[in-house]
């Protein structure tokens, strides 16, 4: 990215752009689904409410309601995807706010179906699954909600409720990418652009120490002017979740929320205690081998996502991207790579970097269309690895919805971000395939080091560790504010980071910058999915087409298994400790050889 301003979303060009004609041609088509949509609802409820009382009636209403749920998803993702593009358009967002209030109408008027279900018998459920496997996930669900069900009236005003309950997310995202004004700030006496974006996809990986290290301050200096707005924002969002984790009988708020993701409460802690514990040493271990190869006076929190070696960084550019993501993906087949390399001419990703652009990438994977990708592209190897790891997610999405119903297509949290991680490691493996000398083999085992592991083991892992306690203290009956969020972040980032960076002022505000908290418990699944990825990616190294056929099935399986059974089809045991102590050895052996390059390079 360059330091020029950033373009208006106006101004953007239309090949860096993403193509929703796949969803609906025009607005007047997508009007006019949302008004069948309607009328499909109201017609379902005079068909089955009340009425679900056979197996034969029920496997005809779940068709009904499975074609329902299709044109659901596409007329959200038509309304949702452009205002994650720019949340200062204004019909963007009274558009995404529009769809979202009347789903919350509809869901409430639909509320009745999981309700009656729930009262169904255990022998007419399992019958249900019996005559119509397909849906036989989604009444595994149903089941197992027949023991935290609400009262059908209760069930309904929280559907009702759902724009007002989830306003805690959208009042954060607002505050970040359209409130905040970073203004200028200034380096070596030069003057620089500053905004959230700049910095999270920029500024935060500039070489210059003195630029980056001016930049975080005055990024922070921004960031403090909001705390206690957003952190506002957040005590409503768990307080929010604590009350339903109540209401649902469960007596912790981590229960509750780890409930759907069908997972228990020991799975959760050994992720995060393993890896603050095991994996601190080895990146304590790698970050003061960055200080000294750059000749660093000490390394800040400022300084943690710096390239070892920068000078050897080249720029990739998308047309470039094409040949590197196909290299990368070929050993998972033909059939496989010629559906992602679709992308491409059908406009899947949104590349363009744009005033009230959200940070970061997401995949949406509209059932049985093609997926979106949002990124931001600054030229960077990094970006190669952003667009991979969202590849990797409609990857799985495609396959998934081929194999199961849309009532059915999508998979726990827990395993969500496996296969995005598993394609990261496909990247690294082709450029070290390609690499010709110790400086090159040093630059794709740094990046595989800082761009697949450090953002998804390390980043969201310390959210989870921090998370965590906040949840914890909302499960003992007490509250917080931004002083109190930004001294447990402080905590855990110095127990993680030892002596081996400082945890310089404005750090303790990290806890503003991700949106994950306000979708439960997701960070920490971002390790769970990479543990899984990496020993499936090994056995893939050391295997062959077996494993690659059976990563395959894994991906296909959508919401068929729970995560324990479906890791197990990957090859992966995650009930045990194995695969988590194996991943964090492998990290330190790749520690150990980025050292001894730099040796050999002296």
């Amino acid at each position: 990215m360059t330091q020029e301003k950033l373009k208006n979303r106006a101004d953007v060009p239309e090949e860096l752009t993403w193509d929703l004609t796949a969803l609906y041609e025009t607005k007047e088509d997508f009007e006019a689904a949302v008004e069948e949509l309607k009328k499909a609802v109201d017609q379902f409820i005079t068909d089955y409410e009340g009425k679900l009382t056979e197996t034969s009636i029920i496997v005809e209403a779940l068709k009904t309601y499975e074609e329902i749920q299709e044109t659901m998803v596409y007329t959200y993702d038509y309304a949702f995807l452009p205002a994650t593009t720019d949340l200062t358009n204004p019909e963007y967002v009274q558009l995404s706010r529009s769809t979202d209030n009347l789903f919350a109408e509809l869901g409430a008027k639909l509320a009745f179906f999981d309700s009656e279900l729930k009262g169904a018998s255990l022998e007419t459920l399992d019958e249900v699954a019996t005559t119509a496997p397909q849906f036989a996930s989604f009444i595994r669900h149903i089941k197992e909600d027949k023991k935290i069900q609400l009262d059908p009236a209760v069930e309904k005003a929280l559907a009702q409720l759902s724009p007002t309950l989830n306003a805690p997310s959208e009042i954060y995202e607002q505050a970040r990418l359209a409130d905040m004004d970073f203004g200028t700030f200034t380096a070596d006496g030069k003057e620089y652009p500053l905004s959230f974006v700049l910095y999270e996809e920029y500024y935060m990986y500039h070489d210059d120490t003195v630029i980056r290290r001016a930049a975080f301050d005055k990024f922070s200096q921004v960031l403090s002017q909001y705390q206690n707005t957003v952190a506002a924002a957040y005590y409503t969002q768990v307080q929010k979740e604590k009350t339903l984790a109540t209401m649902h009988g469960f007596e912790s708020v981590i229960d509750y929320l780890l409930y759907d993701q069908e997972v228990d409460r020991d799975l959760y802690n050994r992720q995060i205690d393993t890896i603050m514990t095991d994996l601190a040493p080895v990146m304590q271990k790698y970050m003061t081998h960055v200080k000294e190869v750059r000749g660093l006076d000490k390394v800040t929190y400022a300084d943690l996502k710096i390239d070892l070696d920068p000078e050897y960084a080249v720029e990739v550019s998308i047309e470039k991207s094409k040949e590197l993501v196909e290299d990368s993906i070929t050993v998972l087949g033909e059939d496989y790579v010629n559906r992602i390399m679709k992308s491409y001419p059908e406009r899947w990703m949104d590349f363009a970097q744009n005033k009230g652009k959200s940070t970061g990438g997401f995949c949406s994977s509209p059932y049985k269309k093609h997926p979106y990708i949002l990124m931001s592209w600054t030229n960077q190897l990094s970006d190669v690895y952003t667009l991979i790891h969202e590849l990797g997610h409609a990857g799985q999405g495609i396959l998934s919805a081929e194999n199961n119903s849309v009532l059915g297509a999508s998979h726990s949290l827990y395993l969500i971000e496996a296969p995005s991680t598993f394609n990261e490691l496909l990247l690294t493996e082709s450029l070290q395939r390609k690499s010709t000398e110790d400086r090159m083999d040093r630059f794709v085992l740094t990046k595989m080091l800082t761009n697949t592991y450090f953002h998804n083991f390390i980043t969201h892992l310390l959210e989870a560790a921090y998370q965590r306690e906040v949840y914890e203290l909302i499960d003992a009956g007490k509250s917080f504010d931004a002083a109190k969020l930004s001294d447990i972040k402080r905590s855990v980032l110095q127990k993680f980071w030892g002596e081996a960076v400082e945890i310089n002022p404005g750090a303790e505000l990290t806890w503003m910058r991700q949106s994950h908290y306000y979708m439960g418990l997701y960070s920490y699944t971002y390790s769970a999915g990479l543990t899984i990825a990496t020993q499936a990616f090994l056995r893939v190294k050391e295997e062959g087409q077996p494993a690659v056929e059976d990563w395959l099935k894994f991906l296909a399986l959508g919401d068929q298994l729970v995560p324990a059974e479906a890791a197990a089809v990957a090859g992966v045991d995650i009930t045990t400790s194995k695969p988590l102590d194996d991943t964090i050895h492998y990290l330190d052996e790749t520690v150990d050889r980025i050292i001894a390059l730099s040796s050999n390079l002296k």
